[in-house]
Parts: C-alpha cells; structure tokens; sequence
C-alpha cells in the first residue's frame, strides 16, 4: 500500500510513521481514489465501470488478523490526500482495536457507517436508485405528483360547481317544449314562450278514430291541463348536478313533451266510454243440437281497445296536434279455430247423433233416443278444446219419463206465490237414473258404434234434487223487492223478453250462490224460443236473435239492487237509453256480457217474473220480484250530476243489417246505494257509469264531398 493510500486512511494530518501497520483499522482493498479535477468535474451520472466479481465473494464478512497483501498503485492514476471525516476517524479507531479487516470490494466509494434504515429511500450507490437525484429526488416526485391530481381536483371541482349555477340561468342549445324553440332562453323567456304558443290550445277538443267511428274528448272532462312551470323546469330551465344538463347547455338536440297535470280518474272515464264503443267480443266456438242435429257456431275474433295507450296517445296529441288519433286496439283470438271446430264436427258431433245408445239395466235394454238426450248435449270449449258437455239438469227430465220406460221421475220441492204468498210445495222421490251418473257415462259412448254403444246403468230411488227440508230451510217468506220498466210497442220484444222471464221464473238462489242471467236464459237462439230483433253491437243498433232481452236484464238488475243483493257484474249500454232509470241499467251479450248478482244473505231468494206484452196503443211491462227474509229496513238511490259531456258524430251505414239511428249526448254519471237498517245509513255504496255518445247512424253510404262549381269569371 502507497503512503498516500495509507494517509487517506489515517487522516491527511497525521503521518504515516506514526502508525504502525499492524495497527491499522481498516484496508480497503483495490480502493484507489482518483480526486483529480478531471474526476471532479465529470458529470454525476457517469457510469462507473464495475470491478470484477471474485467467484466467491465474501461480501460483509469479517476476517480477523489477516494479512492484507500490499497493492502497487497505478502510475497513471495519482491519489490526492483527502481529509476524513470525524466519524470515520472515530469508526477506525473502534475498527483497530477489534482488529478487523474488510475486504474493499464490500465497501462503496461513499460507503458510510451505519446502515440505512429499514424503508428509507434508496440513496446513491446501493443498488436500487438511478444515481442522479440522491436521497431526495423520489421525494420531490411524488409531491409534484400530489400537487399536480390536487390541482386538476380543484379545476374539475370548480367547473362542476359552475355548471350547477349555469344550469337553470338559461335553456339548453336546440331546446323544444311542445314544438316550441326556446334555445338558449332564459327560464323566464321559456316560459313566456310557452305559455303564449301552448295555452290557446288548452281547450282544443282531442279526437280519435275508429274505422267510421270518430270520437271527440273535451280535455277539461278528461282532467287535462297544462303546467307551464313544470314543463321549463323539466326542460331544462331549473338547476341540476347532473352532468348531462350541464353538457345539454352546449350540445345535442334536445325535444320536450309539455308537462301536464292530469286528473287520472277522469282521463280513464274518458277512454273507458270509447272502448265501450270499440270493443268488440270474441266468440269461441261452439255445437248445440236443436232438432237433435248438430249446429255449428263459428269463431269470431274480438277486439279490444288499449285503455293504456289510448290514454298516452290522448295525452301526446294534446296542445301539440289536431290530427285525429287511431284509436289503438288488440285483437282476441277465439281458444279454438274453424278448423278445429270442422274436425270437432266429423269426430265428435256427428256420431254423437248418429243414433240411440242403449242403456243396460240388468237384464233389460232400453234404447235412449237422441231426441231424449240432444237438447242436455252441447261440445264447446273446454281447456282449450272442444269436447262434449252434458247437462245433468237437463239430462234428468227425459231419463225418468217414459222415453226410457225406466222407473218413475223425482219432483223437486219448490217454492211458489199464491194468493200473494210463499208457498212450499213437497218434493216426491221417484225410481229411475242418477243424471250425474249418467252425464259421465253417456259421453264415452256418444262417438262408438254398434254393441259399443250402450251403457250399463242400475236403476236406484232418486231423490228429488231440491227437498221439502230444502225448500223449508230457505224462510221464504216476503217480498224483499221489485222493479218494473216499461218498452215500446215490438212483437220481438214480446216474444224475446216473455221468454225470457219464463226462464228464470221460478228461480231459487241459495244464501251465497250467484245468479248469472245467461247460466239460467241460455243462449238466445230459435231453438231456446227466441226471434230476431234489435240489439246494441259495437255501438250501434244492429238485428239479431235475442233483440229487446237487455230490458228483461236491466230490470232484474234493479230488483237485485233495491234487495240488497250483491253487484258481481253488471254492464250499462254503450249508450244512455232514456227508458231506463239513469245509471242503473244493464246490458247482456251470450258469450261475452252477463249480468250477475251473489245472495249474502242467510237466506233463499225466490225470483218471480212475467211480461204484461205491448200493443199498437200501449206499451209494454217487464216485472221482476224477489222473495225471501228482509235484512235492511229500506235501501236507497241517489245520483250525482252528470258530467264529461261527450258529443256525437255521424256515421253511415250501407250494410243490410243497418238500423237508422239518432243521436244522443255521452256523459259519465255516480250512482250511490244506501242501505237502511234501524233509520241509520249502515253503508255506502258508489257505481259510475260511462256513456258513450250515440252517433247518429244514417243506413246508406257515405255522400263524396261536393265539388266546387267552376266559374268563367
């Protein structure tokens, strides 16, 4: 080692006899320090060239008392003395007297004493720093890094907090409410704007379509009005934290319905009495047998009017449109089509007519005619099929009686008026064939041939199906109410309503059974003695079978409501017919409309009906009562003010089934039910009926409109 190399060890002050060499504390091998000042003036980033690696290094290993071979310096590379620090002084004295040697390839130019702490940043020289910032560069990084996310948090902070306050200062860039520019405006211009293009149409009648039906709705009767305020504020013209409002101030195309205030219950009064008039009911398929032949009764398609979409498209087309609207409907298709019905015909009908079945009854055979069976048969829909149905009430007559020859036939007990009173009439028990039994066995044999025709039955006592006890335990005992109405002189509405009123006279509803005027009618049809006459169809009059039986319906209705029986289902004509009591009448369609009422009473209900027929000089009388045990002392009716006029339009007509027609005004009206028990109103009850303006119906077609006539002037 050089003297130079061993004063920089020792301290450029101290002189090297001084210190004996086995003394030393510290030899750094192969450590020359260059300090010339083309070092110190090299850039810091130069790149040191490594030494070479020993193949065994021994790095931080101490080695005790070995003898450190002395290095000849370079000769081009002179090394400057360079003063030591007081704590390397103070850590080679410690070194010496432990008499420690470290190899100097363990040991960096700028190696310092202790160690860095654990975490701390990586420094100049140990390996995992790039060498140019020192101890503070990575530091200094990060902090610009945090200043720089704050100020851009500060930036988007400060714009977001403007645009709120610029939202609602003024309307976004290509803005409409209801067809009207405010683009730019202010909230307050907006609504200026509005308020003068929308307001005048307030009161612009809204009208619908219907193929030659033509509807008008006044928006005050629907409960439409325009909100001036809320249309600017939805528009754009209130302040947001949305983001997307602030944008929509700049950019996009941006198209606003007017915000309205909408009184819903009177909006859907509105479209329920158009869809009245629209709705049409879809008829399933069906077979009966009048005449012991089969009858086939096609499938037609229904339709029904969207209550939901017409009631958007009312509100979309109002302020903003007099076009007229295309009143939106659904079709309904029947369960079962005509081809289905066809195959039904040839499979199932046919055969079931093709002759008697014989009926086995222990060693005797009887053959049941079809005529005895036919009228209890019918094939309709049944979970989503057609297939045959027998009636056990209509299937006992004719198996007791002597088209069989079998037994003798059961009488029910039933209650009948004479002189003015209730009167039990007994039951008589008979010999013969369970109609239930029967009604399930017949059908399998209907469609065989030959000995397959036949059933085995046993002849057993047959109980009346309505006992004396029966009859007894109803305590039918007094009128519990009547009504009557009064028609014009027809001979079809003779025949349709007096037929009728013999059907269900007579009829005893059990406490908790439903009436259903078609279960009990039947379907109106020739062969259930009904003729051809006026109906209500699609709002207007039209000529079927069963006209004028909607008057027998609508006094049963009131009968029923004034005793206190419960409304289970019940429909007002399309349209007000003034001989009627306002707001408490009833329509009935076979198949689709029915009139219904339920005894919540503990207690039967007799049903008594006749018809006092019309003449050319006066008019006709249907009279409906019901018997039993009174519940409410007296039950009363009121009705509200008629409202939501509706107006009527025009309509031709050129097929040959056209019945001329006048018009009458719509109008929806409230009818209350009081009931009256100890002179204290115990309950309410509230019905709104819908009337749909009659058109006035002219049996032609429609005139072309007239030309104007030219002039030579």
């Amino acid at each position: 080692m050089s003297e130079d190399s061993k004063r920089s060890v020792r301290g450029a002050d101290q002189p090297a006899e001084d210190v004996p060499l086995a003394e030393a504390a510290l030899v750094i091998e192969s450590d020359e320090l260059d300090l010339s000042e083309e070092q110190e003036a090299a850039p810091v980033d130069v790149p040191v060239e490594d030494e070479p690696v020993p193949d065994e290094p021994v790095e931080d290993e101490l080695v005790k008392d070995e003898p450190v071979p002395e290095e000849e310096p370079l000769a081009d590379e002179p090394v400057a003395d360079e003063p030591v620090a007081e704590e390397e002084v103070a850590e080679e004295q410690v070194r010496e007297e432990e008499h420690l040697v470290i190899p100097a390839h363990a040991v960096s130019d700028d190696w310092e004493p202790e160690p860095p702490a654990r975490g701390a940043a990586p420094t100049e020289g140990d390996g995992t720093g790039d060498g140019t910032g020192g101890d503070d560069a990575p530091a200094s990084s990060r902090h610009w890094g945090r200043y720089l996310l704050l100020a851009v948090l500060v930036l988007v902070g400060a714009a977001y907090v403007a645009g709120y306050f610029l939202t609602g200062s003024r309307m976004p860039a290509q803005a409409t409410i209801g067809g009207v520019d405010v683009s730019g405006m202010s909230p307050a211009a907006a609504r200026e704007a509005v308020d003068a293009a929308l307001t005048p149409n307030e009161d612009r009648e809204i009208e619908l379509v219907h193929g030659k039906k033509t509807f008008t709705v006044k928006p005050s009767a629907a409960g439409l009005a325009l909100d001036v305020d809320r249309s600017v504020d939805e528009a754009g013209g209130a302040r947001s934290w949305d983001p997307r409002d602030m944008v929509a101030l700049f950019i996009g195309k941006h198209d606003h319905a007017p915000a309205l205030t909408v009184d819903e219950d009177a909006l859907s009064s509105a479209v329920a009495a158009i869809g009245e008039s629209v709705d049409v009911p879809v008829v399933e398929p069906q077979v009966t047998f009048p005449d012991a032949r089969p009858k086939a009764r096609q499938p037609k398609a229904g339709l029904v009017m969207s209550r939901e979409d017409t009631a958007a498209a009312i509100r979309a087309a109002y302020l903003v449109s007099d076009e007229p609207i295309e009143v939106p409907t659904v079709p309904v298709e029947p369960t079962v089509d005509a081809d289905d019905l066809a195959t039904a015909m040839t499979t199932i009908a046919e055969p079931a007519v093709s002759g008697p079945v014989t009926l086995k009854v222990g060693d005797k055979s009887v053959a049941l005619p079809v005529t005895a069976y036919a009228p209890a048969l019918s094939i309709r829909v049944q979970d989503g099929a057609l297939a045959p149905h027998l009636d056990p009430d209509k299937l006992a007559g004719p198996l007791t009686d002597s088209t069989t020859g079998i037994g003798t036939k059961a009488v029910d007990a039933t209650v009948k008026i004479q002189g003015g009173k209730p009167v039990v009439v007994p039951g008589k028990q008979g010999v013969g064939l369970q109609p239930e039994e029967m009604a399930t066995q017949l059908i399998p044999a209907l469609t065989q041939t030959g000995d397959a025709r036949s059933v085995a039955v046993e002849a057993k006592v047959v109980e009346p199906q309505f006992t004396t006890e029966d009859a007894k335990a109803l305590k039918i005992t007094e009128k519990i109410g009547e009504f009557e109405t009064q028609f014009p002189y027809a001979e079809y509405r003779n025949t349709n309503q007096g037929r009728a009123a013999e059907l269900i006279d007579g009829t005893i509803i059990k406490p908790g059974e439903t009436f259903s005027f078609n279960d009990v009618v039947g379907e109106r049809t020739e062969a259930n003695g009904f003729v051809t006459g006026t109906v209500i169809n699609g709002g207007v009059f039209r000529e079927e079978l069963g006209g004028g039986v909607s008057q027998v319906a609508t006094t049963m209705y009131n009968a029923g409501f004034f005793a206190g029986m419960e409304d289970v289902e019940h429909h007002p004509h399309a349209f007000y017919i003034d001989r009627y009591p306002v707001g408490r009448e009833a329509t009935v369609y076979f198949g689709s409309l029915d009139l219904r009422w339920k005894n919540p009473t503990d207690y039967g209900v007799l049903i008594r009906s006749y018809v006092k027929k019309s003449t050319p000089s006066s008019p006709g009388i249907m009279h409906v009562e019901l018997w039993s045990t009174k519940v409410w002392d007296k039950i009363e009716a009121s009705a509200s003010p008629r409202r939501n006029g509706r107006t009527p339009g025009t309509q031709y007509d050129d097929t040959n089934r056209c019945v001329a027609q006048a018009p009458a005004q719509g109008f929806d009206i409230d009818i209350i039910r009081k009931f009256i028990k100890d002179g204290k109103v115990v309950k309410t009850e509230k019905d709104t009926a819908n009337y749909q303006a009659a058109d006035r119906v002219i049996c032609g077609k429609k005139p072309e409109p007239k030309k104007p006539k030219k002039s030579d002037d």
